[in-house]
Protein backbone atom coordinates (compact mmCIF):
# COMPACT_ATOMS: atom_id res chain seq x y z
CA UNK A 1 0.00 0.00 0.00
CA UNK A 2 1.41 3.37 -1.05
CA UNK A 3 1.06 6.35 1.21
CA UNK A 4 0.51 10.01 0.60
CA UNK A 5 1.66 12.98 2.63
CA UNK A 6 -0.11 16.28 3.31
CA UNK A 7 2.18 19.22 4.07
CA UNK A 8 0.97 22.38 5.77
CA UNK A 9 2.03 25.98 6.19
CA UNK A 10 0.76 26.15 9.78
CA UNK A 11 0.56 23.84 12.75
CA UNK A 12 -2.99 25.00 13.39
CA UNK A 13 -4.13 23.69 9.99
CA UNK A 14 -2.23 20.41 10.50
CA UNK A 15 -3.98 19.80 13.83
CA UNK A 16 -7.33 20.75 12.35
CA UNK A 17 -6.83 18.33 9.46
CA UNK A 18 -5.79 15.61 11.90
CA UNK A 19 -9.05 16.02 13.82
CA UNK A 20 -11.20 16.06 10.66
CA UNK A 21 -9.55 13.03 9.07
CA UNK A 22 -9.66 10.99 12.28
CA UNK A 23 -13.34 11.90 12.70
CA UNK A 24 -13.94 10.60 9.15
CA UNK A 25 -12.32 7.29 10.12
CA UNK A 26 -9.29 7.69 7.86
CA UNK A 27 -6.16 6.04 9.21
CA UNK A 28 -3.46 8.67 9.47
CA UNK A 29 -0.06 9.18 11.03
CA UNK A 30 1.38 12.50 12.14
CA UNK A 31 5.04 12.75 11.21
CA UNK A 32 7.74 15.35 10.69
CA UNK A 33 7.68 17.06 7.32
CA UNK A 34 10.48 15.54 5.21
CA UNK A 35 13.33 17.90 4.42
CA UNK A 36 12.68 17.40 0.68
CA UNK A 37 9.37 19.25 1.08
CA UNK A 38 9.55 22.97 1.77
CA UNK A 39 6.78 23.78 4.23
CA UNK A 40 6.15 26.32 6.94
CA UNK A 41 5.05 23.66 9.41
CA UNK A 42 7.10 20.83 10.86
CA UNK A 43 4.09 18.47 10.92
CA UNK A 44 2.74 16.42 8.05
CA UNK A 45 -0.02 13.84 7.82
CA UNK A 46 0.54 10.51 6.13
CA UNK A 47 -2.44 8.53 4.84
CA UNK A 48 -3.12 5.55 2.53
CA UNK A 49 -3.29 6.36 -1.17
CA UNK A 50 -6.69 4.68 -1.51
CA UNK A 51 -8.13 7.42 0.73
CA UNK A 52 -6.95 10.24 -1.56
CA UNK A 53 -10.39 11.20 -2.91
CA UNK A 54 -11.96 11.25 0.57
CA UNK A 55 -9.07 13.34 1.91
CA UNK A 56 -9.36 15.84 -0.97
CA UNK A 57 -13.12 16.10 -0.36
CA UNK A 58 -12.63 16.82 3.35
CA UNK A 59 -9.91 19.38 2.63
CA UNK A 60 -12.11 21.13 0.08
CA UNK A 61 -15.37 21.06 2.05
CA UNK A 62 -13.75 22.12 5.35
CA UNK A 63 -11.50 24.74 3.71
CA UNK A 64 -8.31 23.30 5.22
CA UNK A 65 -5.26 25.26 4.08
CA UNK A 66 -2.51 22.94 2.90
CA UNK A 67 0.85 23.33 1.18
CA UNK A 68 0.07 20.25 -0.93
CA UNK A 69 -0.37 16.51 -1.11
CA UNK A 70 2.70 14.53 -2.07
CA UNK A 71 3.38 11.00 -3.29
CA UNK A 72 6.72 9.46 -2.34
CA UNK A 73 8.58 8.04 -5.32
CA UNK A 74 11.93 6.49 -4.44
CA UNK A 75 13.65 9.19 -2.35
CA UNK A 76 11.71 12.18 -3.66
CA UNK A 77 8.23 13.59 -3.07
CA UNK A 78 6.11 14.60 -6.05
CA UNK A 79 3.41 17.23 -5.60
CA UNK A 80 0.03 16.09 -6.89
CA UNK A 81 -2.15 18.44 -8.91
CA UNK A 82 -5.26 18.79 -6.77
CA UNK A 83 -7.53 21.38 -8.39
CA UNK A 84 -9.36 21.63 -5.06
CA UNK A 85 -10.51 25.22 -5.54
CA UNK A 86 -12.06 24.48 -8.95
CA UNK A 87 -14.53 22.02 -7.47
CA UNK A 88 -15.86 24.24 -4.67
CA UNK A 89 -19.61 24.67 -4.74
Amino acid sequence: MDSMLIAFDSTQQALRAEMLLEYAGIEIDIRPTPKQITAGCALSIEFPEEELERVKTIIREEHVEIRGIFRKIDERYDLLPLNIAEREE
